[in-house]
């Protein structure tokens, strides 16, 4: 017992020292994303009618009917959704999404005017949709990768997730759905395929702000000729092997795994070498996108 106090303490020790590294840099940049996300909404996603789910996209469809300010709308939509994310997960799981609750919806109410100031042509829906999936897609990246949350209706999607055990993408995926479904009956079946486009392109760009493009490849090779592979990937490659021993499932038999990471331009010619040095080997390549330490 002691040692899983222990254990979890030292756990915790280590979280709150994530938590508290570069915090002055990470709500900087939180703030700016939440700035850009504000300045998006108002030049081109609330005059266009292009409802893509959210709290953002409730308020397009509410301010259509009612005439309600978005930024009151979304404040009010999530700060509710907030109160219940302390509730049901606790402090810890939803604080993030405090500074994103407040800020947000000021900066929605600051930028509302932008249009007039900044008049852009709205009658290509496909250009405006690409460029609200690429900006929506780096400004959650951002939000993510400083450690945030958007906060709204993501909450509820791990509320249900923590009680249902239904994976929070999923959730979310539903949701949106039927956000973007009563904006199709709102504004007109098309667009909805424009959401589309923007909820395709936000999630490839929100992938590559979060885990970067690869620059590297990792290769593990099984292969009969371990001490030629060893010496071409450290002596003419100049880059280091790790190699740790495997067993075959079928035939149970005991191998080595050479393990290497290169630049993906220097790919082409271990690949080639692999197959110089022995055409039976076997070896599986991945992207490696991030690559830390070692010498």
């Amino acid at each position: 017992m002691n040692l899983l106090k222990k254990g979890k303490e030292s756990t915790l020790t280590i979280l709150e020292s994530v938590r508290s590294k570069k915090l002055v840099r990470r709500y900087l940049m939180l703030i700016l994303s939440l700035f850009i996300s504000a300045i998006y909404f108002n030049l081109l996603q609330l005059p266009s009618q292009i409802v893509t789910g959210g709290s953002s996209g409730v308020a397009i469809i509410l301010n259509s009917y009612f005439q309600i300010e978005p930024s009151k709308i979304i404040f009010i939509i999530s700060a509710i959704l907030l109160l219940v994310g302390f509730l049901f997960l606790g402090f810890e799981k939803t604080s993030g999404a405090v500074v994103s609750t407040i800020v947000y919806p000021i900066f929605v109410d600051l930028t509302a005017d932008i249009g007039t100031y900044l008049p852009i042509d709205l009658s290509d829906k496909i250009l405006i949709s690409i460029f609200i999936g690429i900006l929506s897609g780096v400004t959650t990246g951002m939000v993510y990768k400083v450690g945030f949350s958007n906060g709204g209706f993501s909450i509820i999607s791990e509320i249900i997730s923590k009680y249902k055990k239904i994976s929070i993408s999923s959730i979310s995926f539903v949701i949106n759905l039927i956000i973007v479904v009563i904006g199709g009956a709102s504004f007109g079946w098309t667009m909805v395929m424009y959401a589309v486009i923007i909820l395709y392109i936000y999630s490839i760009v929100l992938d590559r702000v979060l885990i970067g493009v690869s620059k590297n490849k990792a290769l593990y090779i099984i292969t009969s000729e371990e001490e030629k592979m060893r010496d071409y990937i450290m002596n003419s490659l100049k880059h280091g092997v790790t190699i740790f021993d495997v067993k075959g499932g079928y035939l149970e038999k005991k191998r080595k795994v050479l393990m290497t990471v290169i630049p993906n331009r220097e790919y082409f010619r271990l690949k080639e070498g692999i197959k110089e040095i022995d055409q039976d080997s076997f070896f599986i390549v991945t992207d490696a996108y991030q690559v830390y330490g070692g010498e």
